[in-house]
């Protein structure tokens, strides 16, 4: 794995890259001049050459928390940088000041520092605010009323909707289509200045009503809005559209390769036009950005609806945006997923522009692979059953020693407290055992990892005949790491927490948010499909050095899975731990 502060390179070449390399080869960015910040041809016309092959930009729209398919966009827009050589921007696209907030803001820049990518790089921070643009996306639009490419237009949204044509039939033309551009200009400056309530006006392209592609139909680039933006308070009651400021932005920042998912390769013909008509006005320096679509990440078992996130939430489908099992960045960084994982996964599946359904068991194996990697090993009984030697000494305690990880052994060892009394789980007994059970059940022996070869010799009952404490003789000579250790064969192998020394806590044990591969397929309603064992609370006996784990750590509890001391709810000396994912796949046979 590389370094938790960098991307992992995009290794595998693809469509993109294959992009990048022909536009490196052929020296197409090379002219580009850099000002050290955003600017038009004017800022960048007397600076030097810009010291970045490629400049990439990972575009999120503050209006709610990243999720699993913005991480493959974010690792694939930095690692590009990261391996050519180049810069990657983060830039709030925030245009839409009735829908964005800072604490949007603040949880996208932590989702992203979380997966280890920086816009900090060689003396630059590459941070910017679309809303830091306006100003010049004023000015390009009333470049483009004066040189005949934008009117404004009277009509109101039925009107516009009624005359925008189908895909099989021509739109009309508005009738105020005709404007002069001193006119227009005259009412875009009152839309500015506040003369108009929302609606009543509209900045459009004038392109043509009659494009083949719906999106060149005298798209709308400016509206009227009254409301007070997270970062330019009330200074402005005009906001661009989205589709007129995205390619703007691109162009300030001198970017090379916009990567966007294939929801916009519609939208291209109008990025290229606008960015054209604004270059010709020597607005803009050359070489112009290029819009590049990929396929957006669709896994099994999740929605990443932006409205059907709203709705878990605020339907209390889900404890919030962090629940665990969200398929958002915060949720999955709660769970105790390793942002190592993501990269691996994203590495692995790839980019292209095929759509397809990946399964989640592939995302849950990278998670697996990376945890295995780096989380060291704990003891903990999740469904405790007392377990009594009878014939270990009373009071006597005794150190087994454990190793933090097998595949690490520089990482040494711990001493794991033995006594009379332990906790084992209630699996591990059998009063009658089935076929091909080799743990305890009276006469037979199994080992106690760390420990000793015990014996079963019985156990005690409560009045409803549940079992609740199970009877065993240890052999003094079996314990590991003595030459006697392997007097005795036994089948089982069992884990285990002295009662006397251990921890109780809070376990979460999380699964599948949704029990359907696809949720909503066909004409269900996708709360229909929420998984209703989703989360189960428990309290188990942990090992004692388990009690001062640091918030975010995580562990492999033998037998049972990767586990994280819960970020929210734990306490110093009381963690809470949530399962991020099990040691293998059993969600087929669970099901």
């Amino acid at each position: 794995m590389s370094s938790p502060n960098k991307p992992e390179p995009v290794a595998a070449a693809n469509f993109i890259t294959n992009i990048v390399e022909a536009d490196l080869a052929a020296g197409k960015h090379a002219p580009r001049r850099w000002a050290g910040h955003p600017g038009i041809a004017a800022d960048h016309a007397a600076a030097p050459l810009d010291p970045a092959k490629i400049r990439t930009r990972f575009p999120p729209e503050p209006n709610g928390y990243l999720h699993f398919g913005h991480a493959k966009s974010i690792l694939l827009n930095f690692g590009l940088a990261e391996q050519y050589g180049g810069r990657c921007h983060l830039r709030f696209d925030d245009t839409n000041p009735e829908k964005e907030e800072q604490e949007y803001v603040d949880s996208i820049i932590d989702a992203v520092h979380w997966l280890g990518c920086s816009w900090e790089s060689v003396g630059e921070n590459n941070l910017y605010y679309a809303s830091n643009y306006f100003d010049w996306m004023v000015q390009f639009a009333e470049y483009l009323i004066a040189a005949g490419h934008a009117y404004v237009d009277s009509q109101n949204a039925d009107e516009m909707r009624a005359s925008r044509g189908t895909l099989t039939e021509p739109g009309r033309n508005s009738p105020y289509r005709d404007r002069s551009a001193a006119e227009n200009m005259d009412l875009f400056k009152r839309m500015q200045a506040g003369e108009f309530a929302d609606g009543t006006h509209i900045l459009r392209a004038r392109i043509d009503m009659a494009a083949p592609n719906i999106n060149l139909r005298d798209p709308a680039i400016y509206r009227i809005r009254h409301a007070t933006h997270h970062n330019t308070g009330d200074k402005w009651c005009v906001y661009p559209m989205y589709t007129y400021a995205h390619p703007i932005e691109d162009a300030l920042e001198n970017i090379t390769h916009s990567i966007c998912t294939l929801e916009f390769e519609d939208q291209r013909p109008f990025y290229d036009w606008l960015l054209e008509r604004l270059a010709e006005g020597g607005l803009l320096q050359r070489p112009l950005p290029q819009q590049i679509e990929f396929s957006r990440l669709n896994l099994t078992y999740i929605v990443l609806s932006k409205r059907k996130l709203i709705q878990l939430v605020e339907e209390r489908h889900v404890d919030g945006w962090d629940d665990p099992r969200m398929p958002t960045l915060v949720g999955a960084r709660r769970r105790g997923y390793a942002a190592e994982g993501f990269r691996l996964f994203a590495e692995r599946i790839g980019v292209s522009k095929n759509d397809s359904l990946i399964d989640y068991a592939l995302f849950e194996d990278a998670q697996r692979e990376v945890l295995n990697e780096s989380a060291e090993r704990r003891i903990a009984v999740l469904d405790p059953l007392r377990l009594v030697i009878d014939n270990y000494p009373e009071g006597l305690v005794e150190e087994c020693l454990a190793p933090n990880h097998p595949l690490k052994p520089e990482l040494g060892k711990r001493a794991v407290p033995f006594g009379k009394e332990l906790w084992i789980e209630a699996e591990d007994f059998m009063e009658e055992p089935t076929k091909g059970y080799h743990r305890l059940y009276p006469g037979n022996m199994a080992r106690l990892r760390y420990g000793y070869v015990v014996k079963c010799t019985g156990c005690d009952k409560d009045a409803n005949g549940k079992v609740v404490a199970v009877h065993c003789e240890y052999l003094p000579e079996t314990r590991s790491g003595t030459p006697g250790a392997d007097s005795v064969k036994v089948k089982g192998n069992l884990h285990w927490v002295s009662v006397a020394h251990a921890c109780a806590a809070e376990i979460r044990l999380y699964d599948r948010l949704f029990r359907a591969p696809a949720p909503g397929a066909g004409e269900r309603d996708f709360l229909d499909d929420i998984n209703p064992d989703s989360r189960r609370v428990i309290t188990a006996q942990l090992e004692p050095a388990l009690r001062e784990a640091r918030l975010e750590e995580r562990f492999q509890f033998e037998r049972h899975g990767y586990f994280v001391a819960d970020r929210v709810d734990s306490r110093a000396g009381a963690p809470v731990f949530n399962r991020a994912v099990t040691l293998r796949d059993s969600w087929g046979k669970a099901g």
